[in-house]
């Protein structure tokens, strides 16, 4: 019998929630991750580990054994983690992470309650800043932390002293009004309004790519800033729209085009290479996991997440988070 002890860590999460879903947001991973690791375990051990025709989740007396060998482990490297944080110093102190308007406020916050019982001594403070502002006050060292809506293709440089994670990842997609007859290719958008964005944003960026390769020339410029912004213009039906295809399921009375768009969107978090900056950036990828799966289950967003390590533009391949 050949087991991986990672996944017994699986069943040591099943056992205290009753619940794949909880499971899967206590370790990071989506159900479906989730319920693949599991099968791949009742292979390894060649039994039923999950009864599942019971009205909830529940253990078969070998999960149960191997659950209490995933604690045992859990418990070791949570005493392994903590004698190593004595080594390197108590994370401790302020922290201030720099979010734009829009979605990442919930991600921070939700960062925030979790770093309120994980690492008490810890104190985030959460400031919202336009993203130029938000990118000079970061390069100027008078925040820890930034989370940042990027363009893989032409992603913003690391200053000194920082490393950076890449939290989602996802392509573009254009979206127009429903009342339009739908384009075979780009280029027939030209000579359409388009909802663009400010020229050093993640969508401007995007848009000016797709434009070049396409010669698209808007007949008219809506500049939208904030996602809801972007979503009220869409709605009228005031033009054609560039977005993370995540953002451009939420657009009401638009139609997503299936048209290949160059490069893919990417959501960061700059930060300092400290102990305590580290901890924050953790919890946000950890929050906005949770905030992605919340929108897969209830049917905003139209496709499964998928759980894989992200390189980041700014990071060597083996420092990537």
């Amino acid at each position: 019998m050949d087991l991986d002890p990672r996944r017994l860590l699986l069943l040591q999460a099943i056992s205290e929630t009753d619940s794949l879903a909880q499971a899967a947001r206590r370790l990071g991973h989506t159900p479906s991750a989730v319920s693949q690791q599991l099968a791949k375990l009742e292979r390894e051990a060649g039994l039923a580990l999950v009864d599942r025709g019971a009205g909830r989740l529940e253990l078969t007396e070998a999960g149960r054994i191997l659950a209490r060998a995933g604690s045992r482990i859990g418990d070791s490297l949570a005493d392994a983690e903590r004698e190593l944080t004595t080594l390197t110093g108590t994370v401790a102190g302020p922290v201030t992470m720099a979010v734009a308007p829009g979605g990442t406020v919930l991600v921070a916050a939700g960062a925030v309650s979790v770093l309120a019982q994980r690492q008490p001594e810890l104190r985030p403070t959460i400031i919202e800043v336009e993203e130029a502002e938000g990118l000079r006050m970061l390069r100027a060292g008078s925040v820890d932390i930034m989370l940042v809506a990027d363009d893989r293709d032409t992603a913003f440089p690391l200053p000194p002293g920082y490393v950076s994670r890449v939290l989602i990842e996802d392509e573009y997609r254009i979206a127009v009004p429903i009342s339009w007859d739908l384009p075979a290719s780009p280029a027939e958008l030209s000579g359409k309004p388009w909802i663009s964005a400010l020229p050093g944003t993640a969508r401007g960026r995007c848009f000016r790519r797709l434009a070049d390769l396409h010669g698209i020339v808007p007949s008219r410029e809506h500049l939208a800033f904030t996602p809801a912004a972007l979503e009220i213009m869409a709605a009228t039906g005031l033009g054609a729209v560039i977005a993370p295809r995540f953002h451009a399921d939420w657009l009401q009375n638009c139609t997503v085009l299936d048209l290949p768009v160059p490069g893919s969107f990417i959501a960061r978090a700059i930060h300092r290479a400290t102990p305590g900056a580290e901890a924050v950036a953790i919890a946000v990828a950890e929050c906005s996991l949770m905030r992605a799966e919340e929108l897969v289950e209830t049917g905003i967003h139209k496709r499964d997440i998928i759980i894989r390590r992200l390189h980041d533009p700014g990071m060597p391949p083996a420092q990537s988070r």
